[in-house]
């Protein structure tokens, strides 16, 4: 996969979770704006793997167990609380073509030159044992430039990583199993 693919350009997008479901949600609870909120979400895409740092949230807030509980739940759920709100007969569509939109905007911040584009997206790196991991990572003109590590993770957060390594160790060992099979 390596020799067909520049790793460094490779992205999966993971803003639903991050911009839209994090920053609402918890802009929500703290009665703010959503643009003035920044939650790192990282892991994956699905379920247990989106994992929101809640404390890391850009605003100074704290949270009780709780709201902590209540805001990963949701996060989680989220693109089954749309599905239901639709009785079943969609999908969270127009947010994921927003949130490509913006994606793609901010990569091509990135291979512009525009200095401190940070996101939140799914690469290939080594912040976890896992080859592949949704990080916050800087955007540059060669694709991404820095990966962030996950900084300083409270208990439920810690808890949270092993729960959605070993969901996504299982997922990627079945892509990449496929991936291999392709180039044979």
């Amino acid at each position: 996969m390596g020799d067909k693919f520049d790793l460094k350009k490779l992205m999966g997008v993971t803003m639903l979770d991050a911009v839209s479901r994090a920053n609402t949600f918890v802009a929500e609870v703290m009665s703010h704006n959503p643009r003035e909120v920044v939650v790192p979400v990282v892991g994956g895409h699905a379920r247990v793997t989106i994992l929101p740092l809640l404390s890391q949230v850009k605003l100074p807030c704290s949270f009780t167990q709780k709201e902590i509980e209540y805001l990963t739940d949701r996060m989680e759920n989220g693109g089954i609380e749309v599905v239901k709100a639709k009785y079943g007969a969609g999908s969270a569509t127009l947010s994921m073509v927003d949130l490509y939109l913006k994606f793609a905007d901010a990569c091509l911040k990135g291979l512009r030159g525009d200095a401190s584009i940070v996101e939140c997206t799914f690469v290939a790196t080594h912040v976890t044992e896992l080859p592949f991991f949704a990080s916050k990572v800087r955007l540059g003109r060669c694709g991404v430039d820095e990966v962030y590590g996950l900084g300083p993770l409270n208990k439920y957060e810690r808890m949270g990583l092993e729960k959605a390594k070993k969901e996504l160790e299982g997922v990627l060992r079945k892509v990449l199993a496929l991936c291999r099979s392709k180039d044979s």
